[in-house]
């Protein structure tokens, strides 16, 4: 068991100002990588600023939002941001949901599992073309990338970066295991979904034809319910609870409930977040009970959560991913991570 721990990181209405410090900062307190996500912005230009900032962490997208993109932006990007960093990104692509792409990013959504594949065998294709100097010559059902000329061609020392993928669902899952290097776990997720329905469709995907020959890294994110007074944790378990259902309430992630029986749980999260209701968030938090926030979530002091996550997830996952949902401080954050080294190494 030798789990790296990662750090999200934040910028107040995803600007820049204050990366270059909140790397620095990560980086002092031992952390293995940092991440961004592309909530309020665009996780490559804020990975880029932290990797000016820090020498030794892994940068991280969780996630670039790949169908907002086409595989040659993104190519372009992350050669440029791996020569930059060193060597040092992990590129975590996810597919979002077709209101997002179609509404908020306006663009085309279709078969995603199908549309993924093919996004990485493009942006794989691209690569090689600029390192090797072959011809360019991808054509796909979605993405058709023909044309390369010298001008065009950055220049990498560096190798490609790995690529990650988020996946809940089996077909997104056999996906990352037939064309990533890895895959991003939600953190809506459970060790019984992880063990019997994630890891085993990981697997089928890993031994099609043309996968990649090496182990998948795994990165986990499960929740975290701590804190050092009654009053911390009580805040940390009221946002936690709203987290899950919030997810809950999201109609892609219903295989997980349903893993556990929970099936009807879903559809009710689900009217209620479309509901007039003016206070449906807390309502939906309140149906969380204690036993299906343990499910989800590490319970407890740091040094126990820690040993739940390492219990749970030390012998699959290889890295994990701080959830700061419940962890409000960043003192309690440096405390978790700490423990989470500790009982992981």
């Amino acid at each position: 068991m030798n789990m790296k721990v990662d750090l999200p990181l934040g910028a107040r209405g995803g600007g820049l100002t204050g990366v270059d410090e909140l790397a620095r900062k990560a980086e002092a307190i031992g952390v293995d990588g940092v991440a961004f996500s592309e909530t309020t912005c665009d996780p490559m230009l804020h990975l880029t600023v932290a990797a000016g900032a820090t020498n030794r962490v892994d940068l991280l997208s969780n996630i670039v939002v790949a169908f907002a993109r086409s595989p040659m932006t993104l190519a372009v990007q992350a050669t440029a941001l791996q020569e930059y960093s060193g060597g040092r990104l992990h590129l975590g692509l996810g597919s979002q949901i077709k209101p997002h792409i179609e509404r908020r990013f306006s663009m085309p959504w279709s078969a995603p599992a199908d549309r993924m594949a093919e996004f990485v065998s493009a942006m794989r294709a691209i690569w090689h073309s600029w390192a090797s100097g072959d011809r360019l010559d991808f054509r796909g059902d979605f993405y058709t990338h023909t044309l390369m000329t010298p001008m065009f061609v950055p220049t990498c020392e560096r190798p490609a970066p790995k690529v990650m993928l988020a996946a809940v669902g089996t077909k997104m899952t056999e996906t990352a295991g037939r064309v990533a290097d890895g895959l991003l776990l939600h953190p809506f997720t459970t060790d019984h979904y992880l063990r019997e329905v994630t890891v085993p469709a990981l697997h089928r995907g890993r031994a099609a034809d043309g996968a990649p020959s090496d182990a998948p890294e795994i990165v986990a994110a499960t929740f975290v319910v701590t804190g050092r007074t009654e009053e911390e944790f009580a805040t940390s378990k009221a946002a936690v609870r709203r987290q899950i259902a919030f997810y809950g309430s999201t109609p892609a992630y219903h295989p997980v409930l349903e893993q556990h029986g929970l099936g009807d749980l879903g559809p009710e999260l689900n009217a209620l977040s479309k509901s007039d209701r003016e206070h449906k968030w807390a309502e939906m938090g309140e149906l969380i009970d204690d036993d299906l926030l343990a499910l989800f979530a590490a319970v407890g002091t740091p040094r126990e959560a820690a040993a739940e996550i390492a219990t749970r997830m030390g012998d699959v996952a290889t890295r994990y991913m701080l959830n700061s949902v419940g962890v409000a401080s960043a003192k309690l954050r440096a405390e978790v991570i700490g423990a989470v080294q500790e009982a992981t190494r």
